[in-house]
């Protein structure tokens, strides 16, 4: 028998906000990061599992992840494929733990990080890839590892049961169409909000010239910057590739209206995160006056609750699921179900570090044994960040390709691990270094400047961009 016999939790952080990676109107200096979970087991194999934030507050994240880990310690793995419910409510059984939530937040992001290790580290005891230890697993085996409770009035497990058992005399021949011509993408990278329009539109023109058909930008900060850039970039793309738009939450209903209709010329695909994730009736009023730009949501859809509401008020054109915002696949895999049921592409989100490569794994499952069509779905995919991994994501012909490897490709190399932690890891150790030298030797002869009295008591912040190389922002 292999068993769990203790868990590591380590706060990685990444300094993507030195290149203004990531930004957008909402998060304008990100620094991707992760609550990165190692399950040991008695035996040589381990779990790897993540989950996803923007830097400051990870640790808050680590430590709700170390006492949930904590609990599945002396858990039995072995033939636990045929079940993966009880570890599932296992984990999140913690009332008082709970109660911090319950299935939102903190905890929640926490749960998605152990329960990914899990996944990642049974698929590696079965020697196959997240995505293929799914597609193997019979109808019966996926109802029972997944998460019904409260969303049994938009789908049943009797009626998840059927859809699945429909799809099981052709998964073989969407598995070999899969590993033959992979699974289309887009691209944000060319469009995050703090770029420059050379920096974009270079971008862009990379992502064309790789053969992308979908290319995203970030709006919602300014409407003219977003017309000029809309613009651009659709002069560039010409009139036959799609264009998103992601605005971030930035706005309410009636302006969320306004502001995409005000970029209906630039022909739109969808408009994404146009208001609070938590407004299902508000999303349905801008998709019905946004049309025929569709309405794309999910990344911060905190639970299953929340998705089936989104699909009941028929309120979103696109679903985005987040491997690392629901409590894992055990919540994923209902949202899947119910998004056939409704008949709403799923379009996985994936701009952070690692999501590219868990959510992968879930769309490729979902054409295999769900929803069985690539028709109007795509993957999202951003450059960075994927050398950290041991097995990243392999993009061919803006496709994503299957990997063979066993586990959910969420495993780290242990130099980045070791390089990026925080506040430990040598990169931090480093940084922290070069603030102290800046602000002994630069600007401290300017210590009794009425200006810089206030910098130095904290009441106004340094100037972001003439500070950036001495690494003042990246350092939380």
């Amino acid at each position: 028998m292999t068993q769990i016999t203790r868990a590591e939790v380590f706060d990685v952080r990444f300094p993507t906000s030195l290149e203004l990676d990531g930004s957008d109107a909402m998060h304008v200096d990100a620094d991707y990061s992760a609550a990165y979970v190692v399950l040991h087991t008695d035996s040589d194999i381990c779990g790897y599992g993540m989950t996803f934030t923007i830097g400051r507050g990870n640790e808050l994240c680590v430590s709700a992840a170390e006492r949930i880990a904590e609990r599945l310690i002396g858990w039995d793995i072995e033939d636990m494929v045929d079940d993966m419910g009880p570890i599932y409510r296992h984990a999140k059984s913690d009332h008082q733990l709970r109660w911090l939530g319950p299935d939102k937040g903190v905890v929640h992001l926490a749960l998605a990080a152990v329960m990914n290790a899990v996944w990642d580290l049974v698929a590696r005891l079965e020697n196959l890839p997240v995505w293929e230890l799914l597609a193997t697993m019979t109808p019966a085996q996926l109802v029972r590892a997944s998460d019904f409770t409260y969303i049994t009035d938009a789908i049943t497990p009797k009626e998840a049961l059927e859809l699945l058992e429909k799809q099981v005399p052709t998964r073989e021949f969407r598995i070999r169409q899969l590993q033959s011509s992979g699974y289309p993408c887009y691209t944000t990278s060319p469009g995050w909000l703090g770029y420059s329009d050379e920096k974009m539109l270079a971008s862009a023109q990379r992502a064309v010239d790789a053969g992308f058909q979908h290319i995203k930008l970030k709006v919602g900060a300014n409407l003219q910057d977003d017309r000029r850039r809309c613009a651009l970039v659709r002069d560039l793309i010409g009139p036959a590739r799609h264009l998103m738009i992601d605005a971030n939450q930035m706005w309410d209903v009636d302006q969320a209206i306004e502001w995409t209709n005000s970029l209906a010329e630039f022909n739109p695909l969808w408009v994404e995160e146009p208001t609070a994730p938590d407004d299902a009736l508000g999303h349905a009023t801008i998709s019905r006056a946004v049309a025929p730009a569709g309405v794309a949501t999910g990344e911060h859809a905190h639970n299953r609750v929340l998705f089936k509401q989104l699909f009941q008020a028929r309120a979103i054109d696109f679903a985005q699921i987040d491997a690392c915002r629901l409590g894992g696949i055990n919540e994923i895999l209902p949202v899947l179900f119910m998004a056939a049921k409704f008949g709403v592409p799923v379009c996985p989100h994936a701009g952070g570090v690692g999501l590219c490569e868990l959510v992968q794994h879930l769309s490729f499952f979902d054409f295999i044994a769900v929803s069985g069509t690539r028709e109007d779905r795509v993957i999202e995919y951003v450059e960075h960040l994927h050398e950290h991994f041991t097995d990243p994501v392999n993009i061919v012909n803006a496709s994503y390709r299957p990997t063979g490897q066993p586990g959910y490709s969420a495993r780290m190399k242990p130099r980045s691990v070791q390089t990026y932690s925080y506040p430990d890891g040598t990169y931090w150790i480093s940084a922290e270094r070069r603030r102290c030298w800046y602000l002994r030797l630069v600007l401290r002869p300017h210590a009794g400047s009425p200006a810089m009295s206030r910098t130095c008591s904290g009441t106004t912040p340094p100037r972001r961009r003439s500070l950036r190389h001495c690494l003042w922002a990246t350092a939380p």
